[in-house]
């Protein structure tokens, strides 16, 4: 029961800065969709540019089996993005998963703005998987911020030094991880669905 409520503990504990969090998290990929609106040159480079990159190389080679797509997604969204681009950079520099994350969030933005018929359909059952994977991101990050307060303020921990304040941080951060995986989890699940079954169904084929 413990590994349950823990991070419920956290949340409530600090529920404003939870809260900015996920409006930087939303505030950050409707900046990159408004940019992919307003500029049709950028949208257009960035989905070529996915398009012929690793990812969706990945994408691509995997879509015709819907376990395995789905096991894609959830690692990708783990360990490419939530690990190496949030959680590491967060033990080295205090914050600097936030920005990293920001930072690719609004080339995601970009990526998915609804330029055409197309992408704005498609948009509409993708718009559950986002809701759910970027609240997985949000707990991240979370994470992270604590980590971060934590190591330079380490009384916000209970802790007498910055060192005791850094593992109290990283214990909080890894409580965190729990229900981000869950979410993780249940988000490839739904865009397994969504790509095999809901996208066809919006585009009318």
């Amino acid at each position: 029961m413990n590994r349950l409520s823990k991070p419920f503990q956290l949340i409530r504990a600090d529920l404003r800065a939870y809260l900015l969090i996920n409006a930087f998290v939303i505030g950050a990929l409707l900046l990159g969709m408004a940019l992919g609106a307003l500029f049709p040159g950028l949208y257009a480079a960035r989905t070529a540019s996915f398009a012929e990159g690793g990812q969706g190389a990945l994408v691509n080679a995997v879509v015709g089996n819907g376990w395995v797509f789905g096991a894609v997604i959830f690692l990708v969204n783990v360990f490419p993005t939530a690990l190496l681009l949030i959680t590491l950079p967060s033990l080295v520099v205090p914050f600097a998963g936030l920005a990293v994350f920001a930072l690719k969030t609004i080339d995601l933005g970009i990526v998915l703005a609804p330029v055409t018929g197309t992408s704005a359909r498609t948009l509409i059952p993708h718009s559950l998987t986002l809701l759910i994977e970027f609240q997985a991101y949000a707990l991240v990050l979370f994470g992270a911020y604590l980590l971060g307060r934590s190591w330079l303020r380490p009384a916000t921990a209970g802790a007498p030094t910055r060192r005791q304040g850094y593992l109290r941080g990283l214990s909080r951060a890894g409580w965190l991880w729990l229900p981000a995986l869950a979410l993780f989890f249940v988000g490839a699940v739904y865009e397994a669905i969504e790509i095999y079954f809901l996208v066809p169904l919006v585009l009318g084929s």
